[in-house]
């Protein structure tokens, strides 16, 4: 089978993987892709190579014991496909690097201590990343991970547009905007190129929506900005969490409604954004569903915090030259996608409404002045990519080392 990279991105109840092979000049090609989730409740994996199903198994909840059960059998059947060969590296998607990581990193111990340490900036996402590294380290401790960052794509950003109205003594501890889906949107960088090169060089606004949202200016495939910051908590709302918020808010909750810090924590992660606003759910296809008005509510105002951030990065960039809707609500919800258009015609982009219906790559018309774009995300392709090239430079300076 050849050289290969083993892609991993767990959650709090699957783990996502892939396999990729490599050549030697970093060409990534998809072998498989699955998923074990349901860790805890209903454990199922299945896996297939984009035209057979190569596996669907599942268990009883007490046949897999938690995140590491799960993992050994995602172990057990990627070296079963690879007819018992192990991958050269194992790439991981880490949502936060804090200050110390604006680049793909090789996990070591240190390495570790360094990410644990960020926990409470991304408390849910962060110690899932870490677990399958964790478990790795210890039973295959000579096999290469690589961490690969969600904050790192967004490090080039100007100094003013990452720093926060604070002390610079709190700047220097690392209190600052981050940003984050970036591998989200080094991909999308990436695919303009061959999907719309006339406007890949230049000024793009991506929006990443998801159960996870965030918008993100492009200018010649790089990051200027983006509308989170310092965790996954701001910009625009999502599923379970609120977005853009008040810190008086926050400080109000503490001081006058008692609120534990702990209890606070749980509350803007788990209670607020799409769920806290309809009071029904957190998922997009069900409130598009639903004839509650609360349900109504809650899309309108994700549709008009997206177009507020559509105006702000914009701004950013001193004009616009395209627009791309990306990820699991943006590829899927065509509703969703025509309601933020039709506020935007003061930009110029007008909608092709059958364009939309049908999800085409173009869902804007030829008249429009700006043209919009749906292009699926592919954060796995960039880790093995990132996962190739930091194991193959790691090698090439051993190999200086040996012959000095």
């Amino acid at each position: 089978m050849g050289n290969t990279i083993f892609v991993v991105n767990a959650g709090s109840s699957s783990i996502k993987f892939q396999l990729f092979s490599v050549t030697a000049d970093g060409q990534c090609d998809r072998l498989m892709k699955g998923q074990f989730d349901g860790v805890g409740s209903r454990p199922r994996l299945v896996a297939g190579d984009g035209h057979t199903t190569l596996v669907d198994q599942s268990w009883l909840a007490n046949e897999i014991d938690g995140v590491p059960g799960a993992l050994d059998e995602v172990v057990k059947f990627v070296r079963s496909y690879s007819n018992g060969e192990m991958p050269i590296a194992v790439g991981h998607r880490v949502v936060h690097g804090g200050p110390d990581f604006s680049a793909p990193t090789v996990v070591s111990a240190d390495v570790m201590r360094k990410l644990e340490a960020l926990v409470p900036l991304a408390p849910l996402h962060q110690p899932n990343n870490l677990a399958p590294i964790r478990l790795l380290l210890a039973r295959q401790p000579a096999l290469p991970q690589v961490a690969c960052f969600d904050t790192a794509f967004h490090r080039g950003h100007p100094e003013i547009a990452d720093r926060y109205a604070i002390p610079a003594t709190l700047h220097d501890e690392g209190i600052r905007r981050y940003g984050f889906h970036g591998l989200s949107y080094e991909y999308i960088a990436h695919k303009l190129h061959s999907v719309a090169p006339e406007v890949a060089d230049k000024k793009v606004i991506v929006a990443h929506l998801g159960s996870g949202a965030s918008m993100c200016a492009l200018v010649a495939g790089k990051s200027v900005e983006s509308t989170m910051g310092f965790t996954a908590l701001d910009g625009l709302p999502m599923g379970t969490r609120p977005g853009q918020l008040d810190a008086g808010v926050v400080l109000y909750l503490v001081n006058e409604k008692g609120v534990s810090g702990e209890a606070l924590s749980a509350f803007l992660y788990n209670e607020c954004g799409l769920k806290g606003l309809s009071g029904i759910s957190n998922d997009v296809r069900e409130l598009l569903a639903s004839k509650d008005a609360r349900a109504k509510m809650a899309l309108d105002y994700f549709t008009y915090r997206i177009v507020l951030f559509t105006g702000m990065l914009a701004a950013a960039m001193r004009g616009l030259d395209a627009f791309v809707f990306t990820a699991g609500i943006g590829e899927r919800a065509p509703a969703i996608r025509d309601a933020v258009i039709r506020q935007l015609g003061w930009l110029g982009i007008e909608l092709d409404d059958d364009a939309n219906a049908h999800g085409e790559v173009c869902i804007s018309t030829r008249r429009s002045r700006v043209p919009c774009y749906v292009i699926p995300t592919d954060e796995e392709f960039m880790i093995a990519r990132h996962t190739w090239r930091v194991v193959s430079e790691r090698d090439e300076v051993s190999a200086m080392e040996m012959r000095a």
